[in-house]
């Protein structure tokens, strides 16, 4: 049965939030808000979000759940700057692995993938625009397209939910093996010393064969992307038990829940601890007849229309794949400071939801400027202008971050 399992508790996506992010999140949205009082006085900070509220719904939630206290005051101390000293990103935000996700967000903006976690509400505003959630329902159509039997199975704990998806993992395996297309495929693993999870778009083997993995992409304008927007679809592309339960801080002898049980047994799955059921899930893996992935595919379709936009082939290079994954890295783990766009890709400042408080473009900004003042001052004024902007002596005039 190729069905499609879901929880009946909410959870998080795979790997792109952990529970300490969930817990930052928290501390500003999820804590009873006083609705007559919007703003109750005192600082608003950059997300727009009155201090003095969210230091009272901090406090509510330190005493709902006192012994995550150290983790919400960490919240309710937290930084504004882009890099704080002494304190790597993995530290600042709480984080024990990472997701796919992120690199993406990395290769298409650092900056704006830090305000992300600094801002949070902002960055759930985002999250909530009409592109966001059509791409978001036009995946779910298309899952829902190859696992029409959804069936719905009560969560209780943060090993339950994990479970149903080891659980909904053997089922693509067994209907990989026998030919048929997959969606929403998760995948872990170790890269470069680091922990990641994600989610394949669609697996399914072609005629020939091969093994194609196929990331879809949706996109507002009926036309392929810019290279600088398919340089982040090709990394999402691309990348052991004790492993997966030391970065996700799982309970291995965790019993799962009844109705859970039930649901495996079901299956023919003889499983009643998550170690049990990973462990199948392992051998599974091993004794698989997949194969590596051959070829690496993008798929682009139109939103508003639904058609097909057109397909792109990507070449897997792992030499610089590592190398793009060691230069992120060196980011999250504390060896520079986050990286915004140079000049040449200012144009993504424009749809940026924190173009007016970024600090790296307002840097940059007043650096070229300077640049340019200078330059005009040394550029004698019979040196007129080329037509590409630039004076006789080759030097570029009036640069400018928009």
């Amino acid at each position: 049965m190729n069905s499609n399992i879901t929880s009946t508790e909410p959870s998080d996506d795979w790997g792109d939030i952990s529970d300490a992010e969930l817990l930052d999140v928290q501390s500003e949205h999820l804590a009873p808000p006083d609705r007559s009082s919007p703003t109750l006085g005192g600082n608003v900070g950059d997300d727009g979000q009155s201090l003095e509220t969210t230091e009272k719904r901090i406090d509510y939630l330190i005493k709902k759940w006192p012994n995550l206290a150290h983790l919400f005051e960490r919240v309710k101390n937290r930084s504004t700057a882009l890099s704080v000293p002494n304190q790597s990103p993995m530290e600042r935000f709480l984080k024990r692995h990472l997701s796919v996700t992120q690199l993406c967000e990395q290769s298409w903006c650092e900056v704006k993938m830090a305000y992300g976690f600094i801002k949070p509400k902002v960055r759930m505003l985002e999250m909530q625009n009409t592109e966001v959630t059509t791409g978001a329902s036009i995946h779910l159509a298309r899952e829902l397209e190859v696992k029409p039997n959804v069936v719905t199975v009560a969560a209780v704990t943060r090993e339950d939910r994990e479970a149903l998806k080891l659980i909904n993992m053997l089922q693509m395996v067994s209907a990989l093996e026998t030919g048929q297309l997959v969606r929403e495929f998760p995948v872990f693993g170790v890269l470069e010393g680091m922990f990641f999870m994600g989610v394949v778009d669609e697996l399914n083997r072609s005629d020939s064969g091969e093994l194609v993995l196929s990331e879809l992409k949706t996109r507002s304008h009926n036309s392929l992307p810019r290279p600088a927007q398919t340089k982040g679809h090709a990394l999402q592309g691309s990348v052991k038990r004790d492993h997966l339960l030391h970065n996700l801080q799982l309970d291995p002898n965790r019993v799962l829940g009844s109705d859970l049980q039930t649901h495996t047994q079901s299956l023919g799955l003889q499983a009643v601890t998550f170690r049990e059921l990973l462990d199948h899930l392992l051998v599974v893996l091993t004794c698989s007849n997949l194969h590596a992935i051959d070829k690496l595919r993008l798929e682009y379709s139109h939103q508003s229309s639904g058609k097909l936009i057109g397909t792109r082939e990507v070449a897997f290079e792992e030499a610089q794949l590592r190398t793009n994954i060691r230069g992120y890295l060196a980011y999250w783990r504390g060896e520079r400071v986050p990286q915004g766009v140079e000049v040449e890709e200012a144009w993504k400042c424009r749809m940026c939801p924190y173009e007016e408080t970024c600090d790296w473009r307002r840097d940059r900004s007043q650096r070229l400027m300077m640049v340019n003042k200078r330059a005009k001052l040394e550029c004698p004024k019979s040196d007129d202008p080329k037509p590409n902007g630039s004076n006789l002596n080759g030097s570029k005039l009036g640069v400018e971050y928009r």
